[in-house]
């Protein structure tokens, strides 16, 4: 049965995986400078929890001495004894804001985001960048950005798969940035140990190393029927990974078709000016919004209800997609003055601004400089 399953190689796609290097660490790094140069583990003292805990992430310091995320912390305070660690509980709150500063930047280069987790995500720009030149530069442009406005650093792999643009973000870390193509991607397969493949792990690796297996080379010399004799699904799963094969598509979240804000009041607006500032605020916020989600629209529409639930709403599409706070709030106000006496005469019970016909911001007007 796995004999007969398709293989399929998408060598047109263009796939960024993008990484940020040891990302709580480093934010607790730029937070507290008199960290940076020494030992920082995310985790609570074992000394304080009675030797109960697990490491969350460490610096790159603290790697050195071997220790991981999801080590004890324990372990960990072993392995840095006589060391001048710093104990630092995981701050969240903070994590997730920066987090969303980084996926802002990312949305800047395309909408077709699938994150893995706060510090990592796979972009697919293949709709917008199909030579492999400039999806070099769209990788260096984040990690400039990303630096320049985070002051954090990521590794960057960049591939014709997920598979493949994992391998290589992690393959120079921090601050790398590698390209894996379909002409080179069987020499780096080839050259890679065992255990840098995905899956194998403390139970698979000693049993490819029995079989002599060490690196991709020697994995690529098993057939299909040896390697699922031996491990079953998993067999044919690194059958397809040692011939760079994955065809699982970015997996992003479906478009917003609309970006907008309404407010029901109690009691009813009952004058024009209170109207005009209510319609101004809402169109600003959506404005924020739009900026916020990297995204533009040509159609604005107003919202109205009067106190006896009579709806009006109104729209005007503009011949541009547009952010820009003055415009939608120019807009709304026309459709207000033109529309919304007959609303008013019985009380604002509600109003909202919406834009709609969204579209990503795209970099046509960035620089894309390539790192020396």
């Amino acid at each position: 049965m796995l004999g007969r399953l398709p293989i399929i190689q998408h060598n047109d796609r263009r796939i960024i995986h993008l990484d940020m290097d040891a990302f709580y660490a480093s934010v607790e790094e730029r937070e507290h400078p008199e960290f940076v140069g020494r030992p920082l583990v995310i985790a609570r003292n074992p000394r304080e929890t009675h030797g109960k805990g697990v490491v969350t992430t460490a610096n790159y310091v603290a790697r050195s001495f071997g220790v991981h995320s999801a080590m004890p912390a324990n372990q960990a305070a072993q392995l840095l004894a006589g060391e001048p660690v710093i104990w630092q509980p995981p701050n969240f709150p903070l994590y997730r804001s920066v987090s969303a500063q980084v996926h802002q930047i990312m949305h800047r280069v395309t909408p077709f985001i699938e994150p893995l987790a706060l510090d990592e995500a796979y972009l697919d720009v293949g709709a917008r960048f199909t030579e492999w030149p400039q999806t070099v530069r769209a990788a260096a442009y984040l990690q400039r950005t990303i630096r320049q406005e985070t002051r954090l650093t990521c590794s960057v792999g960049i591939s014709y798969n997920k598979y493949l643009a994992k391998l290589a973000s992690d393959f120079n870390k921090p601050f790398g940035r590698t390209i894996i193509t379909p002409a080179a991607a069987p020499v780096f397969l080839d050259r890679l140990p065992i255990r840098k493949f995905q899956g194998v792990g403390e139970k698979t690796a000693p049993r490819l190393l029995a079989m002599g297996i060490t690196t991709g080379a020697e994995l690529r010399q098993l057939t299909l029927t040896q390697l699922t004799d031996a491990f079953g699904k998993f067999g044919y799963m690194l059958y397809r990974r040692i011939r760079g094969v994955d065809d699982r598509p970015v997996a992003y979240a479906r478009e917003r078709k609309s970006i907008g804000k309404e407010r029901t009041f109690a009691p009813f607006l009952t004058s024009d000016e209170a109207s005009t500032r209510r319609i101004t605020t809402l169109a600003q916020e959506v404005a924020a919004l739009l900026q916020n989600k990297q995204r533009k629209g040509s159609t604005v529409t107003l919202k109205m209800r009067d106190g006896e639930f009579n709806t009006e709403t109104k729209r005007v599409t503009l011949q541009e997609p547009t952010q820009d706070a003055q415009l939608i709030t120019s807009v709304a106000l026309q459709l207000w003055q033109k529309y919304g006496a007959a609303i008013l005469a019985n009380g604002v019970r509600l109003l909202g601004v919406t834009v709609s016909s969204l579209v990503p911001v795209t970099m046509e007007n960035l620089t894309l400089p390539v790192f020396d």
